[in-house]
């Protein structure tokens, strides 16, 4: 009896459920190098919101920038203040640069790192000039546009409590310093070598508005990619391809204008002008969108016309399915890629169909009027010498014969036939 008192606690400690064991910190990466545009905006608003929704201790931005567009810039620096997870911008790797609308950025996050062998700077702000580079403003406007960089830049430096003497100048006097440099004016944070390193001086870190430290030394990383889309519209913004896609949209036009009726050089010319103004900027991605979709319908519509054995109907579903999924992105809401891909199929096949038929149709052999009696057989109802009546397919036509001299009653071939004339020759056996 004392034997199984005592065995008692034992065995319903053993009963007892084992606990879960702990899920490992996370940190989500996401890697961005190249122009600060809308696409790039919309990937760091993707991957902050993907952050917090998992609940992870960090969001991790490997940057490397050379600058970019100001409403870019400060859609991604609202992004960070208002991310309710902790916001690393790591300028990296080695030779990489924050520069212009990368310093903003970079010192709007919760914490700012460099790797070695990185600098940040150069924030006046530019203009994209005639000559497709950049060109430095002037006149009372840039001095507004300057003083407003200056006090946005001092503003995020005040906020996350670094040297706003230096935002400032890097601002009005474009000053850039490397990543050592940074760390000792309090431009940013920390120097780190790699990722790993950054996790292990991240760690134990207390972020202001976060009740825990970082926990980031086991941390699994987890890469948050670009999606095709993004790619390509990011592709699309860096000046030097906005600037190959207005000469193609400009000789393209020109050749059709030169030579009417090729088609194909006035339509690609015409998508890559559009392609070329929402590079530049001068067309928002919702316009650039609508634009696109109505030159897809020109060109199902150009299919009935020309025959272009569903060419065009295919360029047209490719032009407006990128077209629509630029208005659905602008609008916010989801892209319903298998709804749009399907009905825009269908629809290529429907018009390619038609075309096709449209253009059979038309080699066809007539098979009404005189032209419709080409080959056929009848007999002469006159002496053809050369010229008599001959009867075919019920009805008497006048003929003339190309091959002599016709007796009443023989049997002739139609040869062809010119207006109401048929040309016949006798028929053979």
């Amino acid at each position: 009896m004392r034997v199984s008192r005592l065995l008692l606690p034992a065995l319903l400690a053993c009963a007892a459920p084992i606990p879960a064991l702990a899920a490992p910190p996370r940190i989500l990466l996401a890697r961005y190098a190249g122009i600060i545009s809308p696409p790039a905006a919309e990937y760091f608003e993707r991957a902050l919101a993907a952050a917090q929704e998992g609940g992870d201790q960090a969001a991790v931005i490997e940057l490397d920038t050379p600058g970019g567009l100001d409403a870019s810039m400060r859609d991604i620096v609202q992004a960070i203040f208002a991310a309710k997870v902790p916001v690393v911008v790591y300028v990296a790797p080695a030779g990489a640069r924050a520069a212009s609308a990368g310093v903003f950025i970079t010192m709007a996050a919760s914490v700012a790192a460099m790797a070695p062998g990185t600098n940040i700077g150069a924030a006046h702000p530019v203009e994209l000039g005639g000559g497709f580079g950049t060109a430095k403003l002037s006149g009372p406007e840039a001095v507004k546009i300057k003083n407003d960089a200056v006090a946005y830049l001092r503003a995020i430096a005040q906020k996350r409590g670094r040297n706003q003497t230096w935002a400032a100048a890097a601002v009005a006097q474009s000053l850039s310093i490397t990543a050592e440099e940074a760390v000792q004016k309090r431009v940013v944070d920390l120097e780190a070598d790699d990722l790993p390193d950054l996790l292990r001086k991240l760690d134990g870190r207390k972020i202001p508005g976060i009740a825990r430290p970082l926990d980031t030394r086991q941390a699994a990383v987890e890469f948050f990619p670009m999606t095709g889309r993004e790619k390509i519209l990011c592709a699309l913004a860096d000046p030097s391809v906005a600037a190959v896609l207005m000469t193609l949209g400009v000789s393209g036009l020109l050749i059709e204008l030169y030579h009417p009726g090729l088609v194909f050089p006035g339509v690609a010319g015409a998508a890559a002008l559009i392609l070329a103004f929402y590079s530049f900027q001068t067309l928002s991605i919702g316009a650039a969108g609508f634009l696109l979709l109505g030159l897809g319908l020109v060109l199902f519509l150009l299919e009935f016309k020309f025959h272009g054995f569903g060419l065009l109907a295919v360029s047209g579903a490719a032009a407006a399915l990128f077209g629509s999924a630029m208005i659905f992105r602008s609008s916010g809401l989801p892209t319903p890629w298998v709804f749009l891909v399907e009905s825009l199929a269908v629809l290529a096949l429907v018009f390619g169909s038609l075309s096709w038929i449209v253009a059979r149709a038309v080699r066809h052999p007539a098979r009404t009027g005189a032209e419709g009696l080409v080959g056929a057989r009848g007999t002469a109802a006159t002496e053809l010498d050369p010229s008599g009546k001959v009867a075919v397919d019920g009805a008497v036509w006048d003929a003339q014969s190309l091959s002599g001299r016709i007796v009443p009653g023989a049997a002739i071939e139609v040869v062809a036939a010119q207006g109401l004339l048929l040309k016949v020759r006798p028929a053979k056996t």
